[in-house]
């Protein structure tokens, strides 16, 4: 198989859908993209019906196209990472993985070329507020494929318009390319640029910037020196897979020794300045549209920190009392997307994080349209029934 065949293959995939983010390639199963959250065939001539092992081997292996660092990984840890360019079309960050009796799996994420902004993307007012930070660190996280990514690059690129800073990025893989405007941008990836996200952050503090971006803290060495970087007068950036502002924290915890986890409780406090949690709804119409839950960081929250939650003294307690501040918790910013009418009343109590916050929430929405808030029709009292 050539280059051109490729290409050829990807292009009728990316063609054959509206908003296309990811190309599956699954030994079983025949070409598949995903159009608007939705996983769906893809018509093919001549046909391809279900791929077969060979046919998947093949393409991995041409994607790699004889890298050697991504044929070791693939063995012995079972998947690797790369980047994929699809000339005057696409790129896109590519995983290949085994899943059983050596068969390999493919999918393709499409990268959007041109870099967002938070005012295109309609983001939270709370991110022009995480722009200005001078220092410190800042956690975006959420679940693979939620938006992570390309909520950082929107920060990256409103410090791009106003700040005149050199900013280093860390990336596996580069997803979206930033041109000098008033900062300076020096974007690396793993892999080519650098091994381990620990070591790159290491040599980003001898290249003299204001801002760093990690791509991900996979592991303790690479959370110890961002909170070192940050600690020093650094802003870095980072994502973590978690699903909430607490859920991040104790992530973070669980990667050191109880006999640190104190001293670990005191930089985690003075460090962080935002952590913001993002998840991707089904919009009414088709698409998608993305909920957020804001945490900034103020005295309640280092002492929550410092202290761990207690009753009454919770992340998301903190985050609902801190509305005026740019807080939000996912069930008021989900009641929200409701009330504009971009999500149905199903999808917000199934992305909640808690559904009764949210179903009062959504009743009070309907209260103040005239709707109706129970299907219960016709109560009366039932005067006929004796007492005694």
């Amino acid at each position: 198989m050539k280059k051109q065949e490729i290409d050829y293959i990807l292009t009728r995939m990316l063609d054959s859908h509206s908003n296309v983010s990811d190309l599956n390639l699954t030994v079983g199963k025949p070409l598949q993209v995903e159009s608007s959250g939705t996983l769906v065939p893809v018509d093919f001539k001549p046909v391809i019906g279900e791929l077969t092992p060979y046919q998947t081997e093949l393409f991995a292996l041409n994607l790699i196209n004889g890298d050697r660092r991504l044929t070791e990984a693939l063995l012995s840890a079972g998947s690797c990472d790369l980047s994929y360019t699809l000339p005057g079309k696409a790129r896109f960050r590519v995983n290949i993985f085994s899943q059983g009796s050596g068969r390999y799996s493919i999918v393709l994420r499409r990268l959007e070329s041109k870099v967002p902004t938070i005012r295109d993307m309609k983001l939270p007012e709370s991110f022009f507020d995480v722009s200005k930070e001078l220092n410190g660190i800042v956690f975006v996280t959420g679940a693979t494929g939620s938006g992570k990514s390309t909520s950082l690059a929107a920060i990256l690129e409103e410090i791009n318009e106003h700040k005149s800073v050199h900013a280093v990025t860390l990336e596996d893989p580069i997803e979206y390319q930033h041109p000098h405007k008033k900062a300076t941008f020096n974007q690396r990836e793993l892999g080519q640029d650098f091994d381990t996200f620990s070591n790159g952050l290491r040599a980003a503090l001898r290249q003299a910037p204001k801002v760093i971006l990690v791509g991900e803290m996979r592991d303790r060495e690479t959370v110890e020196i961002g909170l070192s970087a940050a600690e020093t007068g650094h802003l870095v950036l980072t994502t973590l897979h978690t699903v909430d502002a607490g859920q991040t924290i104790n992530r973070i915890l669980g990667m050191f020794s109880i006999e640190e986890e104190k001293q670990i409780r005191i930089r985690l406090a003075d460090t962080v300045r935002w952590v913001i949690s993002q998840r991707l709804l089904p919009k009414v119409g088709g698409g998608r549209v993305a909920a957020f839950e804001v945490l900034r960081s103020n005295i309640r929250v280092k002492d929550a920190v410092l202290n761990g939650e207690s009753e009454g003294k919770t992340f998301y307690d903190i985050m609902q009392a801190g509305r005026p501040f740019g807080m939000t918790t996912f069930d008021d910013h989900i009641v929200g997307l409701y009330e504009q009418g971009l999500i149905t009343q199903e999808t917000a109590l199934a992305f909640a994080s808690h559904k009764g916050v949210a179903g009062r929430g959504i009743d009070s929405v309907k209260s103040a349209r005239g709707e109706a808030t129970t299907d219960i029709d016709n109560l009366e009292i039932d005067r006929a029934w004796d007492k005694s």
